[in-house]
Parts: C-alpha cells; sequence; structure tokens
C-alpha cells in the first residue's frame, strides 16, 4: 500500500510538472500563433513596442502579463525561448534620473547595453482582471520628428504623422513603452556595484556604447539606437 501511494504521487508530480510547463510553453505558442496578427507586414524590427501593446491590450491576469512580456525583446522585437536567463541592470527613471534595477529579457547581449543607454524607464499603474497593479517600463521619446528615422522600421507602427500612434503602440506620457522592467525597483549601492563590474552590462557594455555608431554590428546593430536616441 506505501509502495502504491508513494508510485501515486511521483506520478502526481510528474504530471504536474509537465502541466506547468505546457501551461509556459502556451504563452510563446500565442504570440508564435498571433505574429501576423502583430506584424501584418511581418517587419519586427525594432518593434517590442508592438509586443507590448498586443500583451497589455488583453483581457488576462498580473500573472499572465509578466509571463508574456518574457517571451520578446523590448529592443530587436525578436521572440525570446522561454528558458532564457534575463540580464539584472538599471535604467535612469524618466522623471528623476534614478536608477531604476531588475531583469531585462533580451535575444542577444547587446540588447541589454543598448536599453541601458538608450531608454528610460517610467512607473505605470494598470487594471488586471485581477486588479491594479504597478510596474515599471522601459519607454523611448516619441520619435516620429526624426529626419533619419530608420527605414528598416515600420513607421506607420509607431506613428501617426507626427504623433504616436496609439493604436499600434501603448503612449505612457508622449512617451512609447517599449517593454516591462521585471521587478524592477530602486537601486541600491551593491546593484550598481554590480551591475558595473559585471562582465556583460559592464565591461562589455561600457566597450559598446563608446563605439562609434557606424562601427556597430552587433545585436540590432544601429536600428533601434537610431529609432531611440
Amino acid at each position: 500500500m506505501k509502495k502504491f501511494l508513494n508510485l501515486s504521487l511521483i506520478i502526481f508530480l510528474i504530471l504536474f510538472q509537465l502541466k506547468s510547463f505546457a501551461e509556459e510553453k502556451n504563452y510563446h505558442k500565442e504570440l508564435i500563433t498571433d505574429w501576423s496578427r502583430i506584424f501584418p507586414d511581418q517587419n519586427r524590427n525594432a518593434a517590442g513596442p508592438k509586443f507590448f501593446k498586443y500583451i497589455i491590450d488583453k483581457k488576462i491576469t498580473y500573472k499572465d502579463f509578466v509571463e508574456f512580456n518574457k517571451l520578446y525583446c523590448a529592443v530587436s522585437g525578436s521572440l525570446i525561448d522561454p528558458n532564457s536567463e534575463p540580464d539584472f541592470l538599471f535604467v535612469n527613471e524618466s522623471d528623476t534620473n534614478t536608477k531604476i534595477c531588475g531583469n531585462y529579457y533580451k535575444c542577444c547581449i547587446p540588447c541589454s547595453c543598448d536599453i541601458m543607454k538608450y531608454s528610460k524607464v517610467q512607473k505605470m499603474k494598470y487594471k488586471f482582471v485581477d486588479g491594479i497593479r504597478e510596474f515599471f517600463v522601459f519607454t523611448i521619446k516619441n520619435p516620429c520628428n526624426k529626419k533619419d528615422f530608420p527605414n528598416r522600421v515600420n513607421k506607420d507602427y509607431f506613428c501617426d504623422g507626427k504623433k504616436i500612434n496609439d493604436k499600434q503602440v501603448y503612449n505612457l506620457n508622449d512617451r512609447i513603452v517599449i517593454g516591462l522592467l521585471h521587478d524592477g525597483r530602486r537601486c541600491n549601492k551593491d546593484d550598481i556595484d554590480y551591475v558595473k563590474s559585471h562582465q556583460v552590462t559592464g565591461r562589455y557594455c561600457e566597450l559598446r556604447n563608446n563605439t562609434p555608431l557606424e562601427n556597430l554590428d552587433a545585436g540590432m546593430g544601429d536600428i533601434f539606437i537610431k529609432l531611440a536616441r
């Protein structure tokens, strides 16, 4: 009888883990299934904002919102593998320049550098089906007046004339939301020291962020930078 109970418990745990894994994968599958709705012209270059808008417009819980936002890169617009690990980094808050720390899910290392240098974070409040939540989001300035708007980015996704296209992207205080900073909070000294000394967010990003724009060839190259700077 004891052996039977132990076997039943093991089977239950295996099925529970498989169910949890399947549910995690479903977020990714849903984004793939709806790819053509999110990007009708198939151009996802620097289009993290399109993912964010698609996700936040859904009638979902805060947990679902968080899980969906782990699966795309705010800089490149690429999908991310569900098992990816985030980079811990900081970005300045737009109004105060206070450093806000958190986790960023990226498609490749250079995107962490670009988001640290060329975005700002803002605190956002939103009502989900399970209540109102506050969280930090990455934002960029309205790019619609740019004379050098990158030609590999679909401008109609971002702009309605010289204004932000509110139907296509999320407008927060006249800035475009490009993604979610996970577990965002005000940095302490240890956080800042960790980020600055890390081999990616410290050493590599210092090198990348001091490289002339025309010499950038890793990650998104200069596409996102031209959009966001």
